[in-house]
């Protein structure tokens, strides 16, 4: 059990694979962090949602979830995920789980299952036309995803990358929950603000929440088009929205996310800029993470 806890995993299998405490009681694995302080946002959520669908019955899948960093997580401390079971209905079932290091929840979430029955498909969110992601440079700060940025990342401009090509970097297997898993762990990359006017919108920040629509299912281990767009800035915060594609154009998800926007900062010497990051959470805005590779912050309740 120790080695559970204290050993980083290697992989995205490792990182969504949840260890069962009690009735709805998980522990989960952190990733290896490589340059980061704080946890990734897309980490802890991705948790959250696999722990809230291990109490859900198996012909549910996840349709939506909303979710809200509290407070920065520590990538030293085990995260213990706590599942509510708000309601099962006829077709719909609903979870609350919040995610907690040392007695302080640094996330919350409410995610909702449905029971799939035949209906109409329509498909008419923004798409931009991109090239494959064989001919996109490889790049990126996670070492479990392969990443490559459609548009460029430049820490010394303040500019991050709001269209990305990614996928796991192992094999997920067959099953469709660890895909979804993954889904939502890559889709905190990114910030819709990370390729505006910096004197005019700031620097993208920590998120402040993220919610997630699931769609169709696709692998997360095979290349997946995250594609942000943003929407309104207004009293340092601002709202993007943006999908989930597979390399065929298929809709899986649509994403929107609110974050911090604050002043750019200037770079330390030999140091990575904190740009939009993933951060899961952090007070006053916490810390606003993001080596080069450009994750949309997650994170904080002043």
């Amino acid at each position: 059990m120790t080695a559970f806890v204290n050993e980083p995993g290697t992989d995205l299998t490792t990182v969504l694979t949840l260890e069962p405490l009690d009735r709805d009681l998980f522990r989960a694995r952190n990733g290896r962090q490589n340059l980061r302080s704080s946890l990734y946002g897309g980490q802890v959520a991705a948790q959250s949602l696999l722990a809230a669908a291990a109490t859900v019955d198996g012909d549910r899948a996840p349709h939506s979830f909303h979710g809200y960093f509290l407070r920065a997580g520590r990538p030293d401390l085990p995260v213990v995920l706590r599942v509510d079971r708000d309601r099962d209905g006829r077709s719909f079932s609903a979870r609350h789980v919040v995610a907690i290091q040392d007695g302080a929840v640094i996330f919350s979430m409410v995610a909702s299952f449905h029971h799939e029955r035949p209906g109409p498909t329509f498909d008419d969110a923004p798409r931009r036309d991109v090239p494959p992601p064989e001919s996109v440079p490889v790049g990126g700060w996670n070492g479990l995803l392969d990443v490559r940025e459609v548009t460029r990342t430049d820490l010394a401009a303040h500019l991050y990358t709001d269209c990305i090509w990614v996928r796991s970097a192992t094999p997920l297997g067959d099953d469709p929950l660890l895909h979804i898993g993954g889904l939502v762990y890559l889709s905190d990359l990114g910030s819709g603000f990370g390729q505006q006017d910096r004197s005019l919108l700031g620097m993208g920040g920590p998120s402040i929440d993220h919610s997630l629509w699931f769609h169709e299912p696709i692998r997360a281990d095979d290349w997946v088009l995250i594609d942000l767009q943003p929407v309104k800035a207004r009293a340092a915060r601002g709202v993007y929205r943006g999908s989930l594609r597979d390399r065929d154009g298929l809709l899986a998800a649509t994403i929107m996310q609110e974050t911090l926007l604050v002043p750019p900062r200037p770079l330390r010497d030999g140091a990575a800029d904190g740009g939009p990051g993933g951060e899961s959470g952090g007070e006053s805005g916490g810390e606003s993470g993001g080596e080069s590779g450009g994750e949309s912050g997650t994170a904080v309740q002043p």
